[in-house]
């Protein structure tokens, strides 16, 4: 007999035919304070803005997601987050059937232009409903694991190369061995002589990336390049514009590293044009830019058959929430290899009761069920902003 979708779920699971009918929506902005600033192109953060959204079954079943706000990488801002779920997307799920996810999400996508932080927070939190319902964790949700763990980058960004320095180094001793640069800040024979020092004190075994945040013009972006050969990075973030696609495929044609897009992609028709355009070797990809668990699972896929890597990761910075969901995804993903980039560790507070941890350069997946994460409610309503 075939083994159909359904019997790869609990047995108790697998006889509940009553509907999950959704009875609450909750959009609840937070502000959370980083350990330090984290300083990139464009753009100092303080603070951590996230939504969270909490739907809560007929059952009393509870499930969780969350989004950060992005006003220079998706446009979106935590009133208006709130606002797109609490007055458009909400009552599109209210008293609907949770078990519908794929169709409650195609509804949500349809119904505002953009807003694709709004939309992720609203589907991760389905997900993580549906989860808990059926007692199996996202990763089990989408077809199950290809790896209980994985490689997560630490994100240098200090003023001074000694500092990157210093803290690469003491991150190293605790087991980190993945790092990414912050770079289009200053000129780019100084970024390239401090990529190649960090090198140095890291050795040749250790990943290194650097990410420009569209802090660069084509010339700055095509010099740093050259000089930054002996730093032998893994890959270059979104140098450019996100829309100077022409821009970026100029650049893969010239540049000795490797190109990764993350600005630029919004979608994945975003990803198969920069394809097409031999812009891009692997791409970033944020459940925030693309709008939901669903359809990054969908942009894996592609990735995988275009033969693109791929980097999973969190804007900076989310909590265990959105860290889970991105673990998760990680270990479904069949091309990970330029690593993820969780993002709660830079919080000196987080909104789980047990917040993830790098342990030896490693992640692993939570293993309860939905996102495998359990919310301290008390936090959340001690970070709520407004």
């Amino acid at each position: 007999m075939a083994l159909t979708a359904a019997s790869s779920f609990p047995a108790a699971a697998r006889t509940a035919a009553a509907p999950l009918t959704i009875a609450r929506v909750d959009a609840i902005p937070v502000a959370l304070p980083l350990k330090k600033p984290v300083v990139m192109a464009g753009e100092r953060i303080e603070r951590s803005q996230s939504l969270l959204v909490r739907i809560e079954a007929a059952n009393g079943l509870v499930g969780w997601g969350e989004a950060s706000a992005a006003p220079l990488m998706t446009g979106d801002m935590l009133p208006g987050m709130v606002a797109a779920v609490a007055d458009h997307l909400a009552p599109l799920v209210r008293g609907q059937d949770a078990l519908n996810r794929a169709g409650l999400a195609a509804r949500c996508a349809g119904a505002l232009l953009h807003n694709t932080g709004a939309k992720c927070a609203l589907d991760m939190a389905l997900n993580d409903l549906v989860g808990r319902h059926f007692g199996v964790s996202l990763c089990d949700l989408f077809g199950g694991a290809l790896r209980d763990d994985a490689e997560p980058m630490y994100l240098l960004g200090n003023p001074r190369v000694e500092d990157d320095i210093a803290e690469a180094a003491g991150k190293l001793k605790e087991g980190w061995t993945f790092f990414k640069l912050k770079i289009g800040i200053k000129a780019p024979a100084e970024e390239a002589a401090a990529a190649i020092a960090v090198r140095r004190h890291l050795g040749d075994t250790v990943a290194l990336c650097a990410d420009a945040n569209m802090g660069m013009q084509y010339a700055d972006a095509r010099r740093f390049a050259e000089c930054a050969r002996e730093a032998n990075l893994l890959f270059m973030e979104q140098p450019l514009a996100a829309e100077d696609f022409e821009g970026m495929a100029a650049l893969a044609r010239e540049s000795p590293i490797p190109q990764c897009a993350d600005e630029s992609i919004a979608s994945i028709a975003n990803i198969i044009a920069l394809h097409r355009l031999g812009a891009i070797h692997g791409a970033n990809i944020k459940t925030i830019k693309l709008g939901g668990i669903g359809v990054t699972v969908h942009a894996m896929s592609v990735c995988a058959a275009l033969g693109l890597n791929i980097n999973l990761a969190c804007k900076v910075a989310e909590s265990s929430l959105g860290a889970a969901a991105i673990v998760q995804l990680a270990c479904l993903a069949p091309n990970l290899n330029w690593g993820l980039s969780i993002t709660n560790h830079y919080l000196a507070e987080d909104l789980a009761v047990t917040p993830l941890r790098v342990e030896r350069g490693r992640v692993a997946r939570p293993r309860g069920p939905g996102l495998g994460v359990e919310v301290n409610e008390e936090q959340v309503r001690r970070f709520r902003a407004g």
